[in-house]
C-alpha cells in the first residue's frame, strides 16, 4: 500500500484530508507520526510556492511521498491580507483565537464590519521518484465581524458562505463538498489517478 505523509500538524486539517482520501489505497501519516522533524521554512511568496516547499522538504525528511497544502484567507478590505500569513497573522506562535482577534482588530481600524473574501488552497504532491503535482481550489464568501458556529477551524466562524451560514456551521462532509481544500483535493485526486496509479500499472515504483 502506498505511504503518503500529510505535511501538517493541524489535526483538523488532517481529519478533513483523511476523510476525502479514505477510499484510496493509501497508508496515510501526518507529521504527528514524525514528532522530531524540524519545521519547513515557508518563505514562498504564494500559496503554491509554500505548498511545494513543504512537500519537497518532508518528502526528503521522511523518505515517503508527501502531500502538503498551504491555504489561507484573502480579505478584499485588507488588500488580500492575511494571505500566505494566515496561520501566523498574529505572530509566529499564533493560534485560531489570536489570529481571529487580529482579523477583527484590523477590520475595526478601517471601520469595516464585513468584506468580500476568499479562502484559497494550494496542494502539492511530491512522490518518491520526484514526480510533482499541483492543484488549487478556492471559495468566495464574506468575512463578517460576528462569529457563528463552533465547527471547523481557523477563520471559519467569521467566513460566511451565504447571508446566514458560516463555514463553522457545516459538518466535515458538507465542508469538503464546497471548501477550497475540498476543491483542491478533488483536482489532486484526478492527477494522482492519472500520474501515480497509471505509472504503477506500467511498472514504475510509486512507493
Amino acid at each position: 500500500m502506498k505511504k503518503i505523509v500529510l505535511a501538517s500538524k493541524n489535526l483538523d486539517k488532517v481529519k478533513e484530508i483523511r476523510l476525502v482520501l479514505k477510499n484510496f489505497p493509501f497508508e496515510i501519516f501526518s507529521l504527528a507520526d514524525f514528532p522530531n522533524l524540524p519545521d519547513a521554512v515557508e518563505d514562498g511568496a504564494t500559496f503554491e510556492e509554500n505548498a511545494l516547499i513543504k512537500a519537497k522538504f518532508f518528502r526528503e525528511q521522511t523518505g515517503h511521498a508527501c502531500l502538503a497544502d498551504d491555504s489561507g484567507l484573502e480579505v478584499d478590505a485588507l488588500d488580500k491580507l492575511p494571505g500566505v500569513h494566515s496561520a501566523r497573522f498574529a505572530g509566529y506562535h499564533a493560534d485560531d483565537k489570536t489570529n481571529n482577534q487580529k482579523l477583527l482588530d484590523e477590520l475595526k481600524k478601517i471601520g469595516v464590519t464585513e468584506s468580500p473574501a476568499a479562502y484559497r488552497c494550494a496542494l502539492a504532491f511530491v512522490d518518491t521518484d520526484g514526480t510533482q503535482l499541483l492543484a488549487e481550489g478556492k471559495i468566495f464568501g464574506k468575512i463578517k465581524i460576528v462569529a457563528q458556529g463552533s465547527g471547523g477551524f481557523g477563520y471559519d466562524p467569521y467566513f460566511y458562505i451565504d447571508d446566514t451560514r458560516t463555514m463553522a456551521q457545516l459538518s466535515v462532509d458538507e465542508k469538503n463538498l464546497i471548501s477550497h481544500r475540498g476543491a483542491a483535493l478533488k483536482e489532486m485526486i484526478l492527477k494522482l489517478k492519472e500520474k501515480v496509479f497509471v505509472s504503477r500499472k506500467e511498472g514504475s515504483r510509486a512507493d
